[in-house]
C-alpha cells in the first residue's frame, strides 16, 4: 500500500480497517492490540459494529500464524465474490479494467501518493488508505460511490458468516448507509475439541470417531528379528 506521512485525525478508523483487510502476517498481527485502541478512541464506528470488529481482531491474535493466514487467502483468493479487489466486481475479467485501474492509479497520484510495488490501485486496503487522506466531506463521497462494491462484498462474507464481514459493515456505515449486524461462526467449544479420547489419552477428537462409531485400526506385522513393525 502507500508510505502515507500524515492521516486526517477523523478518518484513523479508516486507516484501522484497511489494515484489518490485509494479509495477516506477523508484522500486521502485531499492531492489533493499538487498532482496537484507535477504533475506540476515534469514535467514527459504531459501539455495536466495534464489538463485532474486536470479535475479529480476537481470533487474529489467537489464531495459530499459518493457520490465519491460510483462512486469509481461502476466503478472499479464492471466490470473486469475496474479492477485495474492486474492479474484479465491476469489470471482472473485461478489457476495460485495464484503463480503469490506470486512472485510479492517477488519482493516486495526483493526491502525492504511490503505491507500494506489485500492489494494484483497486486493492480495497489500498483504497481505503487514500479515501484516509481526503478532507471528511470527500472522503464519505468516495465511499458512498464505491458502496454497491462494498455491500456486495459484505453479503457474500455475511452468507460464510465470516468475522471480516464486521469491517465490510462498519465502512459501509461510515458511507452513510445502513448494514446488517454481523453473527460470525462462533468459535468450537475447548472441551469439545480438545476432549481426550479414553482410549486415545491426550489427543484431540477431531479425526477420531465418536462414542457409539466403529473406531478404524490398522494391523502390522512384526520382524522376526527385530520385533520392529514393518
Amino acid at each position: 500500500m502507500f508510505a502515507i506521512k500524515t492521516v486526517q485525525p477523523m478518518h484513523r478508523s479508516l486507516r484501522v480497517l484497511a489494515g484489518l483487510l490485509t494479509y495477516p502476517d506477523p508484522r500486521m498481527r502485531q499492531h492489533l492490540a493499538e487498532m482496537r485502541e484507535l477504533l475506540h478512541d476515534e469514535g467514527a464506528v459504531s459501539a455495536s459494529r466495534r464489538h463485532e470488529i474486536e470479535v475479529l481482531i480476537d481470533r487474529l491474535r489467537r489464531a495459530e500464524p499459518l493457520q490465519a493466514e491460510a483462512d486469509y487467502v481461502e476466503l478472499f483468493d479464492a471466490s470473486r465474490s469475496t474479492s477485495l479487489h474492486l474492479f474484479e466486481h465491476v469489470h471482472g475479467d473485461s478489457r476495460e479494467r485495464g484503463p480503469a485501474l490506470i486512472d485510479l492509479g492517477q488519482t493516486y497520484e495526483r493526491a502525492g501518493l504511490l503505491l507500494v510495488e506489485g500492489e494494484l490501485p483497486d486493492y480495497l486496503p489500498a483504497v481505503l488508505e487514500f479515501v484516509s487522506t481526503q478532507p471528511a466531506r470527500e472522503a464519505k463521497a468516495f465511499l458512498g460511490e464505491m458502496s454497491h462494491i462494498l455491500n456486495s462484498i459484505f453479503n457474500a462474507l455475511r452468507k460464510q458468516r465470516s468475522a471480516y464481514a464486521s469491517v465490510l459493515g462498519a465502512l459501509i456505515e461510515l458511507a452513510g448507509e445502513q448494514a446488517h449486524p454481523v453473527e460470525p461462526t462462533p468459535d468450537a467449544p475447548l472441551d469439545e475439541s480438545w476432549e481426550e479420547p479414553p482410549v486415545f489419552d491426550g489427543c484431540s477428537t477431531q479425526g477420531q470417531a465418536r462414542p457409539g462409531t466403529p473406531q478404524p485400526i490398522h494391523v502390522v506385522r512384526k520382524s522376526a528379528q527385530t520385533g520392529a513393525s514393518t
